[in-house]
């Protein structure tokens, strides 16, 4: 979750890997860069002209090569195969997705990245593809890893943050959070350890994709941003999260949330 739209990486859905069927302009457009292989079905012709569609798909492969070059700065991976990525007309996605979340799902990624579109590329669909992006890029680079979901989607919610220009939690975000400590309704860690958080309704999502977060922001403020890229690597070298989480940050994971626990008193 992006912390105003629910997203879910869906690791463990199920879905079908379809992307030429027919969409709203009656197939998908499909266009490539570098890193990428684009398919859109947005029915942009009406509202932004004859030739709305090809700059839609040059403005978000664009935005998409940007990510490519900040998730390698940021957490220094970098998929060497192109990742699809479909652009769903809002009502066809919708229609095709509504009912495999128990809450708002604004994008998600199973083998292939898929986001509700929209007539322009917008600050929100910007921010989808960036954090869908850090999924695909740990799974290509540890296809066979289940990674713990407060790992997963809290460094794709720090990827997704920071690239906008977000440097740590904001105000309300940790006032959530230190209203949820006092009243103890924090995640234990170990509930935040599936792979995937697509079976939490709306509220528990929304703790769950906060926590993550911020227990990643947590380790990012003890050494340093950098050291995110490090853990990864050692957790996707080692398999083992306590090995990785005591070489880069000298703490196990019930360390880390009894110290994340307490900061928030």
């Amino acid at each position: 979750m992006n912390r105003t739209t629910l997203i879910v990486a869906c690791a463990a859905l199920a879905l079908p890997i379809e992307v030429h069927a027919r969409g709203a302009d009656g197939e998908f457009e499909q266009r490539r860069s570098s890193h990428f292989v684009l398919h859109e079905d947005v029915a942009l012709d009406d509202v932004n002209g004859l030739h709305g569609s090809r700059h839609f798909e040059q403005q978000v492969l664009a935005e998409l090569e940007r990510a490519y070059d900040a998730l390698g700065e940021w957490l220094a991976l970098r998929p060497q195969r192109r990742i699809d990525v479909v652009v769903y007309d809002p009502a066809q996605y919708d229609a095709a997705f509504a009912g495999q979340f128990r809450f708002p799902a604004a994008g998600f990624y199973h083998g292939v990245i898929r986001v509700r579109g929209d007539t322009q590329l917008t600050p929100a669909l910007s921010r989808v593809l960036h954090h869908e992006l850090v999924h695909a890029a740990l799974d290509a680079a540890a296809p066979t890893l289940w990674l713990p979901g407060w790992v997963n989607e809290g460094t794709a919610e720090w990827f997704e943050a920071r690239t906008s220009g977000q440097r740590g939690l904001g105000v309300r975000e940790r006032a959530a959070l230190v209203g949820l400590a006092r009243e103890g309704r924090l995640a234990p860690l170990a509930a935040l350890a599936s792979p995937s958080f697509a079976g939490l309704d709306a509220h528990g999502a929304g703790i769950a994709y906060l926590q993550s977060y911020a227990l990643i922001d947590y380790l990012t403020r003890l050494e340093g941003e950098r050291s995110l890229a490090e853990f990864l690597a050692k957790l996707i070298q080692s398999r083992n999260l306590d090995r990785a989480l005591h070489r880069v940050y000298r703490l196990d994971a019930a360390t880390l949330e009894a110290r994340f626990a307490k900061e928030l008193g």
